[in-house]
């Protein structure tokens, strides 16, 4: 799974990298840069409509449509590549309504041979670039108002792990290189079994990975020291941002 990841971008950089477009809202309302992203959190997302490719903002955990109430988006921050054509909470955004989740990197926590609590690990490019997770977006109405805007919310695919994450992890975003950005983001494209497809393990070769201070483990730190290495036996507790 994807529980908590790293965007720091501005949405300035983030739209020119994938060649999208940006209103004012966007710019106006930007989610601050953090390192210890967390579920419910607005987050950056790329959609497109039409033939516009757009920075938006979206709720990240996936609010399907016909939901009585937004607390079904804490259990639908990720979705499975294997069923997204025939779970109910994610088959209708699937033929329609994908995106692409940019992240500067993301965590995970390992089982650590004679310790009692996992080490997080920081995953991350090693290059230094950005990831491009394969998402899903929603438009939810609140039923008991009507008249208000609907609220975008967002989901992040995972799929089997390469072999730099599944000593770590059983699962991982599913990351999708820029020749498939295109094709994944057209929302006349219905073709499932194609874009399927696309929902592959990245190489491992592009992932670098070292672990980080158990002070990621709170949501309330969101600093830049997060993703500092730390030995694995001198790792402590730093002081709260």
């Amino acid at each position: 799974m994807c529980g908590r990841y790293v965007s720091t971008s501005q949405p300035d950089q983030i739209a020119r990298y994938f060649g999208a477009e940006m209103s004012e809202a966007v710019v106006e309302n930007a989610p601050p840069a953090n390192y210890n992203v967390a579920p419910t959190a607005q987050v950056f997302v790329v959609v497109e409509t039409g033939e516009v490719r757009r920075l938006e903002t979206a709720r990240w955990g996936l609010v399907p449509s016909w939901a009585k109430d937004l607390s079904i988006g804490a259990k639908m921050i990720n979705a499975r590549a294997e069923t997204l054509a025939t779970k109910s909470a994610f088959k209708r955004a699937f033929q329609r309504r994908r995106c692409i989740v940019p992240a500067d990197g993301f965590y995970e926590w390992q089982v650590i041979p004679g310790q009692k609590r996992k080490q997080p690990m920081f995953i991350h490019r090693a290059d230094g670039d950005r990831f491009a997770f394969a998402g899903l977006w929603e438009l939810w109405r609140d039923p008991a108002a009507p008249d208000d805007l609907p609220l975008r919310t967002c989901t992040i695919i995972t799929g089997e792990p390469n072999e730099a994450v599944s000593p770590i992890h059983d699962r991982m975003p599913v990351m999708l290189p820029p020749d498939s950005w295109s094709t994944w983001l057209d929302h006349e494209n219905h073709d499932l079994d194609m874009l399927g497809r696309l929902l592959v393990p990245a190489p491992a070769s592009i992932i670098g990975v070292h672990p980080v201070s158990t002070a990621v483990n709170n949501v309330r730190n969101r600093a830049a020291w997060l993703v500092d290495p730390v030995g694995l036996e001198a790792d402590t507790q730093q002081t709260l941002l």
